[in-house]
């Protein structure tokens, strides 16, 4: 058996391959050594291998600062190989640092602990960071909360960090700093929110302007100045009343605790103008206002600041129907308006604008009564008559059947174009429906029917007419020389329907028929078969009646008997 005084080869492979395993344990680990002597900026270490390390002065050294090492001294330093081809142990003091940093950064992100870093570089997308020894990298959008276009003096400073994701077989670390910013905030914001009170009045600094309103810096927490809580008057951008840095004081109006939301109001320290609004601004009153804004439905005029009324575009003008508002009126035109309705309690004033100006038919109804003969062009010619415009921009109509004598309404119709410059007679006037009816053919024979024309006639009533026109309808009659003009319609004409023809009668010819009623215009119309039915039933009651046994012919020819003797 051997000793080891005289040691076998088995037991010399033995030793070695103990000595080996040993030396390939300290690979990849940090351990302690002693710097033995330092030779040309390079400190020479025994970890307890078969040779020493290297490893460079600078390694050892704060950025910017010498490394204060000597001979005997003891460091840890990380072991990346035992021997390299030149005999020597690879040495490393960086990767000793970064290894106890990475121990130390996972335990921290484990606890979700905030770190210490220093910002020392600039990467695509972001920035590196040095957490002692451990490069992060901080995303752009994770500097500040806001953007930050400098982030110069944020370099070389430590701060405090929150580590995001970390990957320690791939090296990677992304951390944030707007997460220790928003944490902080909130944490400020949470103690000032408690401190503030609905109703309270506070001073601010405007700190952003937005189109919808201003934010407000409450010292340390931001406040929404909305754009309709600035004034009582219109504000069109917030940039009008305020700007960037102003001191403005502001009640507060509501506050969310739960979303930390707090809006404020300006407006909300001045008197409300719509404080007996009703009694200032009377329904039928006419006052000044000022054209503030235009849209589709109507206008806004200013009576005063802070009180708006609404001229919609139904009230906007007499004759002009169906236009947009700003052909009409125009933003910032001094305007004339009345006072429809007041709704205090809404806010709203209905205003108008057409009424502070005379109504057009009420006018013409003046100026011209009717009978009265006006001139005006053709505006348009429908299947139903002609509109004439007269003055003040008023339209009047002549219906198909008041173009002309001895014709159907289509032909007369079709006499007439558009432009054309014509004569007529107004024939009624009603301002409450916006309506003027006009004549033309009244001018033709220079008989022009008065007013009441047709008063003195009454329903049933029997009279002598003259035909003035025979037409296929039926025929055109006045009653006596200068009466009422009106109308026999064919199937009036008799009773039996060879009686019905129009062409049976001529132009001048005197004959009696009944009033049966009077049309729109109050035109009578007559009949002569009405009349015939009358006198029929009268000869029946006076002369005889079918039960006694007399016939229609005995009745009649009986009656006019009587009347022979009685002209006799």
């Amino acid at each position: 058996m051997a000793t080891m005084a005289n040691p076998t080869r088995d037991d010399f492979a033995a030793l070695l391959n103990q000595t080996l395993g040993e030396e390939e344990g300290f690979e990849g680990r940090v351990v302690k050594g002693t710097i033995t002597a330092i030779e040309n900026d390079m400190a020479v270490i025994d970890v307890g291998l078969k040779s020493e390390g290297r490893v460079p002065l600078r390694e050892f050294a704060a950025p910017g600062q010498k490394a204060e090492l000597k001979a005997g001294d003891e460091v840890e330093v990380f072991v990346d190989r035992v021997e390299n081809s030149q005999g020597e142990a690879m040495l490393s003091r960086d990767r000793a640092r970064r290894e106890a940093a990475w121990d130390k950064l996972e335990a921290e992100f484990a606890n979700s602990s905030r770190v210490e870093g220093v910002i020392f570089g600039r990467v695509k997308g972001g920035f590196t960071v040095n957490l002692s020894g451990a490069v992060a990298f901080l995303p752009g959008s994770q500097v500040d909360i806001r953007p930050v276009r400098d982030v110069a003096p944020l370099m070389d400073i430590p701060q405090p960090f929150q580590i995001l994701k970390m990957d320690r077989r791939r090296g990677n670390i992304v951390v944030s700093r707007r997460a220790v910013l928003e944490e902080t905030r909130a944490e400020q914001r949470s103690g000032l929110i408690q401190s503030l009170a609905e109703g309270q009045v506070i001073t601010g600094v405007v700190k952003n302007i937005t189109d919808y309103g201003a934010f407000v810096d409450l010292g340390g927490i931001d406040g929404l100045l909305h754009v309709t809580d600035l004034s009582y008057r219109r504000v069109g951008h917030p940039s009008e009343m305020i700007a960037i840095g102003d001191s403005v004081t502001v009640q507060i109006i509501r506050i969310n605790r739960d979303t930390q939301r707090i809006s404020l109001g300006m407006k909300q320290l001045e008197t409300d103008p719509w404080e007996g609004v009703g009694a200032k601004y009377p329904v039928g009153a006419k006052f000044m206002g000022r054209v503030t804004n235009i849209t589709e439905y109507g206008a806004f005029v200013e009576l005063e600041p802070g009180i708006e009324g609404l001229v919609h575009v139904s009230e906007m003008s007499w004759t002009k129907k169906n236009v947009h508002p700003g052909k009409i009126v125009s933003t910032s035109q001094e305007v004339e308006v009345v006072i429809l309705e007041v709704d205090a309690e809404k806010r709203r004033i209905s205003l108008g604008l057409k009424q502070a100006q005379p109504n057009p038919w009420e006018s013409f109804a003046e100026a011209h009564p009717v009978g009265s003969t006006v001139e005006g062009e053709v505006k348009n010619s429908t299947e139903f008559g002609l509109f004439i415009g007269l003055d003040n921009d008023v339209d009047g109509m002549v219906h198909m059947s008041d173009i002309a004598w001895g014709m159907s309404g289509e032909e007369a119709l079709s006499l007439h174009h558009k432009g054309e410059v014509v004569k007529a007679v107004v024939l009624d006037v009603d301002p409450e429906k916006e309506r003027i009816s006009l004549g033309m053919k009244q001018l033709e024979r220079g008989n022009v029917p008065a007013a009441n024309a047709g008063s003195s006639l009454q329903r049933n009533q029997v009279v002598t007419v003259t035909i003035l026109a025979v037409t296929d309808g039926g025929l055109e009659v006045q009653a006596g020389d200068d009466g009422a003009i009106g109308f026999i319609r064919r199937s009036d004409l008799g009773r039996d329907r060879d009686e019905q023809r129009p062409d049976r009668f001529q132009a001048g010819q005197k004959l009696d028929a009944m009033v049966i009623g009077f049309d729109r215009q109050k035109k009578p119309n007559f009949s002569i078969k009405a009349m015939q039915v009358a006198e029929e039933k009268e000869a029946v009651a006076q002369y005889g009646s079918s039960d006694s046994g007399a016939s229609l012919g005995d009745i009649l020819g009986a009656a006019l008997n009587k009347a022979r003797d009685q002209q006799n």
